[in-house]
């Protein structure tokens, strides 16, 4: 069974540990977090980024604020929505950050009392393996939609650093590798953070599989030489109409997929389904830091004092969008029923 060879987040008795994803390729560095507040620090410098995996650090943060509050004699229910409002504070695109620290408050309201701090890291370990469930059945499923020989182009990183492990895009193509289908990637770079070029190009390698790194304003000439058989993303958000947030560039690789009838993928668990939200105009987009584009891991590379512009990422309108791919299965246009259909199975909400 193929899977990532690292471990993205974890609880552990000191506090909340996670993979430095800034320190990648380069090193493999792992930083321990003490308190909410310097997780919810650690999340807006992307130290951890991937909805999934944000989704997951924010709920051990949680119970890291409630084993605290206990120890010290405070009021766990104060420190948890402290803790709570903190974090999602943090990076706002990103539903499931959101989404798990809803989940860890309704399991903080449900059982009150002096065993609260245990129910939480409970809930939170819950989390976290659901995610990890998630993206092996999310896998299953979407495996079925490559085929021997195919090329895939993916862009930014889905994969076991934006989960709890194995990853979504990259769980789709991992599948479909273990089901012995030979599969190669073309990995976009995805400025300006580079998450392709330094996160999915490297987990891929680490698994065996064939990748091959394009810089992004090469996926246009690739998908019109008909050298690509499908794209397979992830996603941050989306929306009860089956719009798409996702790593900025996305909407690009959509429409150039699209005008070269290339059919384009998105694979997200069911927390990153808002069905809250009606439309793709409704989600708001984080803008980040300017050094991000001027200076990228501190080289200089644009004039000084430039103006900036830096979305973090952009909307996917889901006419663009061929299927989304989930663990519940997989759902195709007309996405408000189709999206809806996902939960309403089981009786969930989003």
């Amino acid at each position: 069974m193929i899977g990532p060879m690292f471990v993205t987040v974890e609880r552990t008795p000191d506090g909340v540990r996670l993979l430095d994803q800034r320190r990648l390729p380069a090193e493999e560095v792992y930083v321990t977090l003490r308190t909410a507040g310097e997780v919810a620090e650690a999340i807006r410098d992307m130290v951890v980024r991937g909805a999934p995996a944000i989704g997951v650090t924010a709920a051990f943060a949680v119970a890291l604020a409630a084993t605290e509050a206990e120890r010290a004699g405070a009021d766990v229910v104060r420190e948890v929505e402290a803790a709570g409002a903190t974090l999602v504070a943090a990076r706002p695109t990103a539903v499931n950050l959101a989404w798990a620290v809803e989940r860890m408050r309704k399991a903080a309201a449900q059982h009150p009392g002096p065993a609260l701090a245990a129910v939480l890291e409970a809930e939170a370990a819950r989390i976290r393996d659901e995610d990890l469930a998630a993206c092996r059945a999310m896998g299953r499923h979407g495996a079925a939609l490559i085929g021997d020989g195919n090329t895939v182009l993916t862009h930014c990183n889905a994969g076991g650093l934006a989960t709890a492990g194995y990853g979504t895009a990259l769980g789709v193509i991992r599948a479909a590798v273990e089901e012995g289908k030979r599969v190669r990637v073309l990995a976009d770079e995805t400025r300006p953070f580079l998450q392709g070029a330094r996160l999915t190009a490297w987990e891929l390698m680490k698994d065996g599989i064939d990748v091959s790194l394009i810089t992004d304003n090469m996926a246009g000439s690739f998908l019109h030489g008909g050298e690509i058989d499908l794209v397979v993303v992830g996603a941050d958000r989306i929306a009860r109409n089956g719009d798409v947030a996702n790593k900025i560039g996305t909407y690009s690789v959509a429409v150039l997929a699209k005008e070269n009838g290339v059919p384009f993928y998105v694979a997200a668990p069911r927390s990153t389904i808002d069905l809250a939200c009606p439309h793709g105009d409704a989600i708001p987009i984080e803008e980040r830091d300017a050094a991000e584009v001027t200076a990228p891991f501190g080289h200089a590379i644009a004039p000084a004092g430039v103006q900036v512009r830096n979305p973090a990422f952009d909307v996917t309108p889901a006419r663009y969008v061929t299927a989304i791919v989930t663990e519940a299965g997989i759902a195709r246009p007309p996405y408000d029923a189709s999206l809806a259909a996902l939960f309403s199975r089981e009786g969930d909400q989003a």
